[in-house]
């Protein structure tokens, strides 16, 4: 997959699984523009520079439409193009509904699905004069099946869903695809942290024996964001090892 000549954004690419899906672009020839909240994105940008390749770090909160207009702005400065956009930011406030605040419903909606909307709708307008795009948006499992304590996150990763199909729908006659990848449990900074018997209870409800690394998420976002990828739009992607 040749991606060179391709400037992409990444969304939360600081770590885990938005850095895995950067460095993967790059491998493949594209120019990066790697977004975070904090500085954690510089440091991304700096590993892809060591590889030859072009980047970029833009520090914005991708809940907020101006910071999005920046992002935006940035890249097509810099590039002067915006070819592919992986929405990657995403929290997770988790409590059992019935204890759940307004502000741990609304931040997760915020960062995990507006953001969604947000930079979607900003990338549009390049994308459509281009006759050509690729959107990849990361949602999850548990937006498929729902999880107890994750009313939140599951709400905001299965309209992550419903959105790119109708985005699908939308611009698939302006060459631009949107499809969803559902990771399951991938071995990141969260599943790191749990006990060793809470780890060994997550691998023994998938079939495949292990979690899954961020890079198995990166390499099927790299394919999306491909050539070879331009009939296949509207999807969802479960990555989970035969869990769902």
């Amino acid at each position: 997959m040749n991606l060179t000549d391709r400037a992409a954004i990444v969304t939360g690419g600081g770590r885990g699984i938005g850095r895995a899906i950067a460095l993967r672009l790059a491998e493949a020839g594209a120019s990066l523009v790697i977004n975070d909240i904090d500085k954690s994105a510089e440091a991304v940008a700096r590993e892809i520079e060591a590889i030859g390749k072009q980047s970029q770090a833009v520090m914005a909160d991708v809940s907020l439409a101006s910071d999005v207009a920046k992002l935006v702005e940035a890249t097509t400065i810099t590039y002067g193009r915006i070819d592919i956009l992986v929405n990657n930011a995403g929290i997770n406030r988790d409590q059992l509904l019935i204890r759940m605040t307004d502000e741990d419903w609304e931040k997760v909606i915020d960062i995990d699905l507006k953001s969604v909307f947000l930079c979607t709708r900003a990338v549009l307008r390049p994308m459509i004069k281009q006759h050509w795009g690729r959107i990849i948006s990361i949602s999850s499992i548990v937006g498929l099946m729902g999880n107890a304590g994750q009313a939140n996150y599951a709400s905001a990763k299965a309209g992550i869903i419903g959105f790119t199909r109708s985005v699908a729908r939308e611009v698939a006659s302006r060459g631009i695809t949107a499809n969803a990848i559902a990771p399951g449990f991938i071995d990141t900074e969260m599943t790191q942290q749990l006990p060793e018997n809470k780890r060994q209870e997550l691998i023994s409800r998938i079939p495949s024996g292990r979690l899954g690394s961020p890079e198995d998420i990166a390499s099927a976002v790299c394919f999306l964001a491909s050539e070879e990828a331009g009939y296949i739009t509207g999807q969802v992607l479960a990555i989970d090892g035969g869990m769902t």
